[in-house]
């Protein structure tokens, strides 16, 4: 009892002095406005991480293609290294249209039937919102369609026939994944003819619609990974000068003109609010980057293979936040430093898995060798796959001659019992070269595991992924 008693009074003799120190602090008007800019500015990258995610795409686009909104930018072939996106998918072909309607009015983007080909497709406003899914999976359930997105405010009757969108933002994009049987130049081709059906035109010329714009991004490199610095604001300024305010959203318009973004202003913070402002977003980028390493829900119980998304957010982007009670702004914002897009039903067309450490818990090195057992029989209608990201940036690992293996692979080697062995590391294990993928010795790295076309048994969980284990190098 007297330890009791001693511990209690060193607690309360270290609080009243910390007390004391915050008294004796000299609170000068400087003081609490630098202070106002650092702590708002923080909470506004976190509250922003989804807006600022999907203009870095769209600046990467009109400063590096000649590719524009309303028009149709594609890669004819999977994503390598040139793709340094948040987390692409090396396999599948990616095509992406950035909608704008505040000039043109309703658009319109075409979607083709399942006939020779399929899409896993997604359509968001520009906070990356779900709008709908389409494709096999989607609203059209592969017969195709017409999905009209109307801007903000739109009074008109929307004529027959189309899929009809209410986007409460002018601007945002579609992520249409045109799906590959395999990685062979005569499948790849057909997956990129296939996504060339995709049409994108404004509804006032849907008598007579345009011939789409397709701009190959496969030589170019796009690099919309995350940029902790100044123009992280730059960036937000663009979104709240371009869109209306959201209500859900409107008590940021103080918080953000404590840090000199105003609507109908110009933004030119000066070189001391500059500093405060690299200050604020680095430590942004910290606390964001300590609860993505703490770790996210297990899929299966005690499991490394986490499901990449906060179920609170899954929710609230289902129902378009349509909870009064809850708005998951921290959760939705570490997701989109690692990844983009919003999916409406996630776990339908394609399920994700996200693995940062191994068996033991430690994180992947990239110096280490590992292995992954993919169980045989994996229940998918279409194919999975097992991409190595750079876990920095999250982005496809620089300089590698490949990023993943998956199911698509016909010289993939499959052992006695169906299951088949993914190697990771600096160096192939003898004779596993067609089942490796290869990391950077000096830096970490992050896994995702993709499943397109999710079967019962991965959703019921009777049939499991099991961690990945560090093995001696060979």
């Amino acid at each position: 009892m007297k330890t009791i008693h001693v511990a209690s009074l060193a607690l309360v003799v270290t609080v009243a002095s910390a007390l004391a120190a915050v008294a004796q602090t000299a609170w000068t008007p400087e003081h609490l406005a630098q202070r106002t800019i650092e702590r708002r500015a923080v909470e506004a990258v976190i509250w922003g991480m989804p807006a600022v995610n999907a203009d870095l795409m769209l600046q990467e686009m009109l400063s590096k293609t000649s590719g524009k909104v309303n028009q149709i930018l594609y890669w004819s072939r999977p994503a390598d290294q040139k793709n340094q996106t948040l987390t692409p998918n090396p396999d599948a072909t990616y095509f992406m249209t950035f909608f704008n309607t505040k000039d043109v009015g309703p658009v319109v983007i075409e979607v083709p039937p399942a006939d020779g080909g399929s899409l896993a497709a997604n359509i968001d406003n520009v906070w990356q919102m779900p709008l709908a899914d389409a494709g096999p999976e989607g609203v059209d359930q592969g017969k195709g369609g017409k999905y009209l997105i109307l801007p903000p405010g739109y009074t008109g009757a929307p004529p027959q026939g189309y899929i009809v969108l209410q986007s409460d933002t002018y601007s945002g994009y579609a992520l249409l994944r045109s799906n590959l049987v395999s990685h062979n130049d005569e499948d790849i081709a057909k997956s990129v003819a296939y996504g060339k059906r995709i049409k994108v035109y404004p509804l006032s010329q849907a008598a007579n619609p345009p011939q789409t714009t397709f701009t190959d991004a496969a030589d170019i490199v796009i690099t919309a990974t995350i940029r902790y610095d100044l123009s992280f604001f730059q960036s937000l300024n663009r979104i709240v000068q371009t869109e209306p305010w959201l209500q859900r959203d409107r008590a940021m318009i103080d918080q953000l003109k404590s840090i000199g973004i105003e609507k109908g202003k110009p933004f030119n913070p000066d070189a001391k609010t500059q500093d405060i402002l690299n200050a604020a977003v680095r430590e942004a980028q910290a606390w964001l980057a300590a609860k993505y390493e703490a770790g996210l829900p297990p899929y299966w119980e005690a499991s490394r293979w986490t499901v990449p998304a906060l179920p609170e957010v899954v929710v609230a982007q289902t129902s378009s936040y349509g909870d009064p009670d809850s708005y998951p702004i921290d959760g939705r914002g570490v997701i989109y430093t690692y990844g983009f897009i919003g999916i409406k039903h996630l776990g339908t067309a394609q399920a994700y898995l996200i693995s940062i450490k191994d068996k033991d818990g430690h994180t992947f090195a990239g110096g280490n060798s590992y292995r992954l057992t993919v169980p045989a029989n994996a229940p998918v209608k279409q194919y999975w796959s097992v991409t190595a990201y750079d876990r920095e940036t999250h982005a496809l690992i620089r300089n590698m001659a490949r990023a993943s293996r998956s199911s698509q692979i016909p010289d993939l080697q499959k052992n006695a019992d169906g299951s088949v062995d993914i190697y990771f590391g600096p160096k192939a294990p003898a004779g596993k070269e067609t089942n490796w993928v290869p990391t950077d010795a000096s830096r970490n790295f992050e896994l995702m595991f993709r499943v397109y076309g999710p079967e019962k048994a991965f959703h019921d969980k009777t049939w499991k992924l099991p961690d990945i284990e560090r093995i001696a190098a060979q």
